[in-house]
């Protein structure tokens, strides 16, 4: 038998072992089905607790079908005597030697579940009604809404019962983040690549997929003059942004507020790429510098920088080696990440244009300009390179300016290829992280309306509530000991107050703010422990 045909009869041995595992048919295979279906394995809880942590990479708390795979891999591989760890599906293996997975009792269970969906014999001459099969899809085996099968259904059912009514009550969507949805929670992992223009955001993504993809253009001047989300999809094509925007399946509803004149300037670039199914790019257009940005946009462009910042797992700040100054607008963007600052990377890119000496002065200059900008006493880590299809030529950069160029761009591929490894976590640290905000909203908000008299001189009280705001906040911190840094931009609160009437604003709920504190404080510690590796 050649190396293709065993791959597909194992692939349809796994099919088979999967839907016997899968006890609820819903495409999962939890922890307590993984400690009754591996333990035919007859392996040790040790090597079995390794082999969880492996094959759930992304720590999701369950198994879909290509990691139960790698599970079945990781059981040949330690029935063979090969001790687990986190790099041994690299290694080279002679396959020859490693056997099928044996996992004892269980020709009995498919001889079980065979007889169980046998179809019955008629009665009086009448087929009796099919039970569901025991390998039924999730299509045609919905769930209850109460059920939980994984981490990502556990916060879903979270914000829709307690944080969803706290953030409708005191209008949050309004002042700082559209409500979520679904697709919010189920959306692959984003990288945004920021930049000024011909820093070689667009040339980025084209070397990470190897190909060009939908829309792409490249050239000196600025060519990128939208926002294009890359992600993947059946077949190569490019979406208009007032389509995507609409789609219940896209997590870009929020996008919407901000008219349609950024939709003209927004969309979506679908093409089939391995890559793409773990991680979603946005490129976006060049920042301006010197008179162009003069020149307003049609659409607040930090705005949406800031919408996507809140959503993405990485920022890319993309330099040029010729481009060093650091324009107003782009300060004005950079400010805008305010909140995000674990998310960014820099990147010191077409360092291959400057020799080594020269490279030396530009990173100090490079860092020197950061840190005017970046509000923060700690140094930025910049990654260096060239990262384009061109060859590095050593007699310019020199065998040491070769070496390095190698080493920084495997760190910063490396920090990439973990985005995927950390999406779950991620979810959940932005999910505490809003909690959090949304929380303060509530306390601020209803501040604002003890604070407005019940009869006279309303216009005046709240003026003068919004021209001493950040005497508010403080208020509000020291009243209910808030920390200092969880508050958000005075001004924005200014700007944003300015249209709406205190005096309609929903006094405190203090049943709804412990229903938050309840959910941080326990249900999620518990949603984490219940889908927590299951052989700890």
């Amino acid at each position: 038998m050649n190396d293709e045909s065993r791959s597909k009869e194992e692939t349809r041995t796994y099919q088979q072992w999967f839907k016997l595992a899968d006890s609820d048919g819903d495409g999962r295979i939890s922890g307590n089905d993984a400690t009754k279906f591996f333990a035919l394995s007859n392996l040790s809880r040790p090597q079995l607790k390794q082999l969880w942590a492996i094959a759930d990479v992304k720590r999701q708390g369950f198994l879909s079908f290509p990691e139960f795979v790698t599970a079945m891999q990781l059981v040949s591989l330690a029935q063979a005597g090969y001790e687990l760890n986190s790099d041994i599906l690299k290694t080279q293996i002679d396959k020859e030697n490693v056997k099928p997975p044996v996992m004892e009792g269980l020709d009995d269970l498919l001889a079980k579940k065979s007889l169980t969906t046998s179809a019955p014999p008629e009665v009086n001459g009448t087929a009796q009604p099919q039970p569901i099969p025991w390998f039924a899809s999730k299509s045609s085996k919905k769930l209850p809404h109460i059920s939980v099968t994984s981490i990502i259904d556990g916060l879903k059912r979270l914000y829709t019962e307690k944080l969803k009514p706290l953030e409708v009550t005191y209008q949050y969507n309004d002042f700082v983040s559209p409500l979520l949805t679904n697709s919010d929670f189920d959306a692959k992992p984003m990288v945004m690549l920021l930049g000024q223009y011909s820093t070689g955001k667009t040339t980025f993504i084209k070397h990470l997929l190897k190909c060009d993809y939908p829309g792409a253009h490249v050239g000196p001047e600025p060519t990128t003059d939208r926002f294009v989300v890359v992600m993947s999809g059946p077949d190569e094509r490019s979406i208009p942004g007032n389509t995507i925007a609409v789609d219940a399946d896209m997590p870009f509803s929020g996008l919407t507020t901000f008219g349609g004149s950024f939709l003209s300037k927004f969309q979506c670039s679908q093409m089939p790429h391995p890559l793409l199914d773990e991680i979603t790019f946005v490129d976006t257009p060049g920042v301006l510098s010197g008179d162009k940005q003069r020149t307003q946009r049609s659409y607040d462009f930090t705005g949406v920088v800031s919408w996507f910042a809140a959503k993405c797992d990485l920022i890319l700040l993309l330099f040029d080696p010729h481009k060093l100054d650091v324009s107003d607008e782009f300060k004005r963007v950079i400010a805008s990440l305010h909140g995000n600052d674990d998310k960014i990377r820099v990147v010191l890119n077409k360092a291959n244009q400057v020799d080594t000496q020269q490279l030396m002065r530009v990173y100090g200059a490079l860092m020197w300009s950061l840190g005017k900008v970046l509000s923060t006493p700690e140094v930025s880590r910049v990654y260096i390179g060239s990262f384009n299809d061109k060859t590095i030529d050593e007699s310019f950069v020199g065998p040491l300016g070769r070496d390095l160029f190698e080493k920084e761009q495997n760190d910063l591929l490396a920090d990439l290829i973990d985005i995927p490894k950390k999406a779950c976590d991620r979810r959940i640290n932005e999910f505490v992280k809003r909690a959090r905000s949304a929380k303060i909203h509530a306390y601020i908000i209803s501040h604002l309306k003890k604070e407005m008299p019940a009869m006279m001189g309303k216009t005046k009280a709240q003026q003068r509530l919004i021209d001493n705001l950040d005497e508010e906040f403080r208020k509000v911190q020291r009243d209910f000991h808030l920390p200092a840094g969880d508050f958000p931009s005075v001004e924005h609160y200014k700007e944003v107050l300015s249209s709406y009437s205190f005096d309609k604003f929903e006094k405190l709920k203090p049943k709804m703010i412990q229903a938050v504190d309840d959910m941080l404080g326990y249900e999620i510690p518990d949603l984490l422990k219940k889908f927590r590796n299951p052989y700890d």
